[in-house]
């Protein structure tokens, strides 16, 4: 068969070729194959790895010899067996999502507080806080009663997803305060109104919330609903809405805040009279910024608009404020220079002047501050890693700024018991400020922390005599040690300087007057110690007023002297 394949074969490729040439002629042949080509490969000559070198150069290796010469050495050292040193490894600190705090001390003073956080699931969390501070009084040479407490508790639901997290919570709010300051020698212990009851309360609710966003223009939405009153029938209402957003424009994003603020209240009566007082403003802000970086230096330009509409008066009005700051990292981390000039309306409420000065009479006539610039320059940055600075100086110009006055003496005729010199009101009026102060932090190690902070003002008012209790000086230091693992102390300092009050002054020969005085500067040392018992128990001292200062913080309203307060805290998980 393979000869024959080979016949076909040979045969077909004649056959072709003879179609292609029409003239050309071949003759019968016969090819007879003996037997089949079978291919072989010989074998290859293979090079030796190592040749063979025979020749006279060749050198031959000299054999080599060596002696060595050894003898007994007497020693009595014997080498000790290595062991590996091992390092001791401080168990970390256990971390508590609650504690409970209870302590009691002289003026009869009790203070608690509670703080619960529960995570529901990976997301969800709910928590809440109480507290409790009160002192049955006992101030020397005062002629009331001067007792107070101070209760509050919230509680707050958070969620935190891929896109986004909120948060809302509501609280309540419960104070108690005395009109103890009668002003002496006016009143002495045979007046009548020696034995009045000047107990006044404060009560509030509130409820709000948060939105954080993640990669969507809309940034954060901040929302707040409080409600705030007293037992002499006056009420206050405050809503409070902003959202920021970063507004793309061409290629740029303007980051803008919108507020929305609504206030409104009263009062059962004005000082001298049973009119009743009513307060109502509504402002619209928009506050658009443009940041711009150039290398060291960051630039915000922008601008902040505001509608206001005094609901009771009617009366409408609109307000621009520049909004610029800037940046300059001079030296890296290490100086930074930076300064603006900003302006705001801002939006006076029952409520936190009551929170500032809780001695202000249910008789308050209400009313914004009109912020127009408040211009700055100061320069900050890090000494090293462990000491920061920041040196500033500013100057503002306000119209409208509320300023805390004593209610004048109403002599004959007096229907309530903060009538009698005894409580504060308020006065507005134009007032420039020039402030120039710093402070200094200083953080050693995880165990140590300090920090300073002074300021020095100085005014200019277009109407009032003064610039009534606004101190020229102030400063402060604090101080925390956690001397080893069981001992920790601390310690803070807070010096008020002189500041101008108004009184209603008297004698058997002269009728009523008024006088300014000047009150005396003070400090108030307060310092702390503590053990830990474990990781969950401590114990704790606190000493206030240690310098025993009998001081006024406001005019007639002496403080408690020195104050010892012991007490133990406790942490716990669920």
């Amino acid at each position: 068969m393979k000869y024959l394949s080979v016949v076909l074969f040979t045969l077909t490729g004649m056959l072709s070729w003879s179609q292609e040439r029409d003239n050309d002629t071949i003759g019968t042949n016969v090819i007879n194959v003996v037997k089949p080509y079978t291919p072989s490969i010989s074998d290859a000559f293979k090079v030796k790895e190592t040749p063979s070198l025979d020749d006279e150069v060749t050198a031959t290796k000299k054999e080599v010899k060596y002696n060595i010469f050894s003898f007994p050495v007497a020693s009595t050292f014997t080498p000790a067996k290595g062991k590996a040193a091992t390092v001791e490894k401080e168990k970390p600190a256990k971390l508590y999502d609650n504690y409970a705090t209870l302590g009691f001390g002289s003026y009869t003073t009790i203070l608690g507080e509670v703080y619960l956080n529960h995570a529901i699931s990976r997301t969800d969390n709910v928590g809440g806080y109480v507290s409790h501070h009160s002192s049955q009084g006992g101030i020397e040479e005062v002629l009331l009663d001067d007792h107070f407490y101070d209760s509050e508790i919230n509680v707050n639901y958070s969620r935190t997803l891929r896109d986004l997290s909120w948060n809302i919570e509501g609280g309540f709010l419960h104070q108690a305060y005395n009109w103890y300051g009668l002003p002496q020698p006016y009143f002495t212990t045979e007046s009548p109104e020696a034995n009045m009851d000047v107990n006044h309360t404060f009560y509030g609710a509130n409820i709000g919330g948060d939105i954080q966003f993640e990669d969507t223009y809309l940034k954060n939405i901040d929302v707040l609903f409080r409600h705030f009153g007293d037992d002499y029938s006056s009420a206050e209402n405050r809503f409070k809405a902003t959202a920021t957003a970063d507004i793309p424009i061409v290629d740029e994003e303007i980051t803008t805040t919108l507020v929305l603020d609504y206030l409104g209240g009263s009062f059962d009566r004005n000082y001298y009279t049973s009119e009743a007082l009513k307060y109502g403003n509504f402002n619209i802000g928009l506050k658009p910024t443009y940041r711009m970086i150039y290398d060291d230096l960051t630039l915000d330009l922008g601008v902040s608009t505001f509608y206001l509409n005094d609901i009771e008066n009617s009366d409408n009005k609109f307000y621009i404020y520049p909004n610029i700051s800037a940046s300059y990292k001079v030296v890296n981390e290490v100086l930074i220079a930076y300064g603006g000039i900003k302006g705001d309306l801002i939006q006076n409420s029952y409520y936190d002047f009551a929170q500032d000065n809780p001695f202000v009479s249910p008789t308050l006539f209400i009313a914004p501050t009109n912020q127009q610039y408040n211009a700055f320059v100061g320069l900050k940055g890090k000494v090293s890693n462990s000491v920061s600075y920041n040196i500033k100086g500013a100057y503002l110009a306000e119209r409208d700024k509320a300023l805390f006055k004593s209610n004048e003496l109403v002599v004959n005729g007096a229907e309530e018991v903060y009538q009698h010199a005894n409580s504060y009101g308020l006065v507005y009026d134009d007032v420039s400020t020039f402030n120039i102060g710093g402070q200094l932090s200083v953080d050693i190690n995880r165990n140590f922390t300090l920090g300073i902070k002074a300021d020095y003002f100085a005014y200019d008012v277009d109407n009032q005599e003064e610039a009534w209790n606004l101190p020229e000086i102030t400063g402060s230091l604090f101080m925390d040690y956690q001397i080893n693992k069981h001992w920790f102390a601390g310690a803070n300092i807070y010096y008020v300087g002189e500041r101008k009050a108004q009184m209603d002054y008297t004698n058997s020969l002269v009728p009523v007057t008024i006088e300014t005085i000047a009150l005396d500067s003070y400090f108030d040392a307060n310092a702390h110690a503590g053990y830990h018992v474990n990781d969950k128990l401590s114990v704790f001292a606190k000493v206030n007023n240690i310098a025993n200062q009998n001081y006024n913080r406001w005019l007639n309203y002496p403080v408690q002297s020195f104050q010892a307060l012991a007490g133990a805290t406790y942490k716990f998980d669920f």
